[in-house]
């Protein structure tokens, strides 16, 4: 009997590498793209996990997922490197003791220059799949907004969760009457067009005795264009940690 062909990995060693934002001998920060998921669902579709082979620097056991994004959501993934290493990542996002910031481009504008949602949120069942709503019913759910800049009929926010419920920015944006841009399931897209919501930057208290690690993604180059017309300029990035 044929043994079943392995497929390649969807980015090669090289591909992911150069997504590397910051690596030590805890952790790897990499820089998801957008449109791929982060783990193998129920379709078994390329995914994100078949490229971590090429990420062990060394050590005998590829690195792990320490928490996840949305498949449409790109930016600042979080990989542990051993098991004690993803033991402290899960005390951490899962006492909150994580920052994460994401920069979403709405369409139209929030109610004030900053602010928060904190509409409850339900995930609901239906046959055509899962979606998330606004509910009495729902789990207590925050997200704090601030407007960075403004651009012709959208805007260009700063997103705070300080819950981590599932699809949280993209429902609150959308109940707030500005769904993020590209967001297929909340809001409306065009052809071919990707969500423009990042995972910009996350700060990690990794030590009691050193300052927190904070490591941030460029934008992705699918929310250039929209980020410029909202007024964002971009300024010379650190060097990537060796």
């Amino acid at each position: 009997m044929a043994r079943p062909v392995r497929r390649p990995p969807p980015l090669g060693a090289e591909e992911i590498q150069a997504r590397v934002l910051h690596r030590d001998g805890l952790i790897l920060v990499i820089d998801k793209p957008a449109g791929l998921a982060v783990h193998a669902g129920p379709s078994k579709a390329p995914n994100l996990e078949e490229c971590f082979d090429a990420l062990r620097f060394g050590l005998p056991r590829p690195p792990a997922l320490a928490h996840r994004l949305d498949a449409d959501t790109s930016g600042v993934l979080v990989l542990g490197r051993h098991p004690k290493a993803l033991a402290k990542l899960g005390r951490l996002f899962s006492g909150r003791d994580t920052e994460k910031t994401y920069w979403a481009v709405v369409e139209g504008s929030p109610p004030a220059d900053e602010g928060v949602f904190d509409w409850p949120l339900l995930k609901v069942n239906t046959r055509s799949g899962w979606s998330v709503k606004v509910s009495d019913k729902g789990r207590k759910s925050v997200s704090r907004y601030k407007v960075l800049g403004r651009g012709p009929g959208m805007t260009w926010l700063e997103l705070t969760p300080e819950t981590g419920r599932t699809h949280q920015l993209r429902v609150h944006c959308a109940h707030a009457g500005c769904p993020i841009v590209g967001d297929r399931l909340y809001g409306k897209a065009g052809p071919g067009q990707l969500l423009h919501l990042q995972s910009h930057a996350i700060v990690l208290p990794l030590s009691r005795n050193k300052p927190p690690i904070r490591v941030e993604a460029p934008p992705p180059a699918h929310m250039l264009a929209a980020l410029r017309a909202c007024g964002y300029v971009a300024t010379a990035a650190p060097p990537p940690t060796p």
